[in-house]
């Protein structure tokens, strides 16, 4: 193309065009994507309002169904704030459960951090440690619990029972470990 947007060049032989053919007959469509989570998460939170014509809605107003009620959005996570993280690392707010899942494939790993937080919250426990270990120095395939966890944590399964979590003070495990502070359990 020239600068004014007008084309230049050579026109196709034959045989560039029955080549050109031949290789958009062969090209297929590529599969459809799937939604991704946010798209599906965006799309159940914003419903498209339903039009009914007022005179069917004037005349038979018991005739409509009631709209379901709107799913329950989990209550959002924040990180500790840094007084409550300091309070527990000297000891001023006890740790009520510790959780070492040191050894733990990550299919164990999640149902036993799940079965733990319940059984603490239960028992009226408000701080817990999770020891999920620092993983090996270097390899890119070592500390997957450590990396796993806390996104755990942000699942909604998980936000009824956690308010925050944060990384641990050195003497609790550090970078290895994770302070997780309990919702209440409601009556």
């Amino acid at each position: 193309m020239t600068a004014d947007g007008s084309r230049k060049g050579r026109r196709l032989s034959s045989d560039d065009l029955a080549l050109w053919h031949g290789v958009t007959r062969s090209v297929r469509p590529l599969r459809k994507r799937t939604r991704t989570v946010e798209t599906i998460v965006e799309s159940a939170e914003t419903p498209k309002p339903v039009r009914t014509p007022k005179r069917a809605a004037a005349a038979s107003p018991a005739a409509a169904p009631p709209a379901p009620p709107a799913p329950k959005k989990p209550p959002a996570i924040a990180p500790l704030d840094r007084k409550a993280k300091q309070k527990i690392a000297r000891g001023r707010e006890s740790i009520d459960a510790r959780l070492d899942l040191h050894g733990h494939t990550q299919a164990e790993a999640h149902a036993a951090l799940l079965h733990f937080l319940r059984r603490t919250q239960a028992k009226g426990g408000r701080v817990a440690l999770v020891i999920t270990g620092k993983g090996g120095r270097g390899e890119s395939d070592r500390g997957v619990l450590k990396r796993a966890v806390p996104l755990w944590l942000a699942l909604p399964e998980f936000r009824e029972l956690v308010i925050g979590f944060d990384s641990a003070a050195i003497t609790h495990g550090g970078e290895g470990a994770l302070y997780v502070r309990l919702r209440k359990v409601r009556d």
